[in-house]
């Protein structure tokens, strides 16, 4: 029987590749996107071999109404067994000088989002008796602050580590595991746009910023987007039934708990 996923954040990025990779494994995946057109480019190249009818839905992951919507509409039509909040956003600035827009901008996608969308799920898992699985995308930035010019990135992503052990508690009674990522130096859009703006307050170039990330990882290259996607498979699989609350550093070494 088909499993269904649905992944937010998919149209680019880390949330698109984790899509490509479920969907090679045999997975039916809602590809969830603020961008529709993203999302609908993403379901449109999902490899469909097992006869999976790939979706795309439209989703503000900080809107409640929205979310539970996406959530029961996907529960009652095609089963819901596994959620994947990526959706993230991230603005580079000096502590001093963010202003308290991106801080309230980035904890409404990063940390609200991964509430509202696991609240979502959770209820329509439960609804219709799913034992599923919620994985939440952190970073390794939610398991230290010493990164630089991202203090509000820094606090969203302690707060989803805190709130899948959270989630991971009391979803338990119901048969749901949760389980976050941790991410490190991934090369995607986002990572680019990061280099960029790092480059400048350091005054030096977007390929010293690169060289200084790869100098950060003991394995000494960037991580790729299929780097976290294969983990987060991992996580949705039968295999990783009897893990819940734990953090997955993906990072190549770049921090070790």
């Amino acid at each position: 029987m088909t499993k269904t996923v649905v992944i937010t954040g998919a149209g680019s990025g880390i949330g698109r590749h984790i899509a490509i990779v479920l969907a090679q494994r045999g997975w039916q995946i809602v590809v969830a996107d603020i961008n529709e057109d993203g999302a609908r480019a993403t379901a449109a190249d999902l490899d469909s071999r097992n006869g999976q009818l790939h979706e795309h839905a439209i989703l503000d992951v900080s809107d409640p109404h929205k979310a539970r919507q996406v959530a029961d509409d996907v529960a009652s039509r095609l089963g819901l067994d596994a959620w994947v909040s990526n959706a993230g956003v991230s603005y580079m600035q000096r502590f001093l000088d963010t202003p308290i827009e991106s801080y309230d901008k980035t904890l409404e996608v990063n940390l609200k989002g991964v509430f509202v969308c696991g609240q979502a799920a959770a209820r329509a898992m439960v609804r219709i008796g799913a034992k599923g699985a919620i994985v939440n995308t952190a970073s390794m930035a939610g398991k230290q602050g010493r990164v630089p010019y991202l203090a509000d990135y820094v606090a969203s992503k302690f707060g989803v580590v805190g709130l899948t052990q959270a989630m991971a508690f009391e979803l338990a009674e119901y048969g749901i595991t949760v389980n976050s990522v941790c991410p490190g130096y991934v090369v995607t859009p986002m990572q680019e746009r990061e280099m960029t703006w790092e480059a400048q307050l350091r005054g030096i170039t977007p390929d010293k910023v690169r060289q200084l990330y790869i100098n950060d990882t003991p394995l000494r290259k960037l991580e790729q987007p299929d780097d976290v996607a294969n983990v987060v498979a991992f996580l949705l699989s039968d295999d990783a039934r009897f893990i819940t609350g734990e953090a997955v550093a993906v990072n190549g070494g770049a921090y070790m708990d």
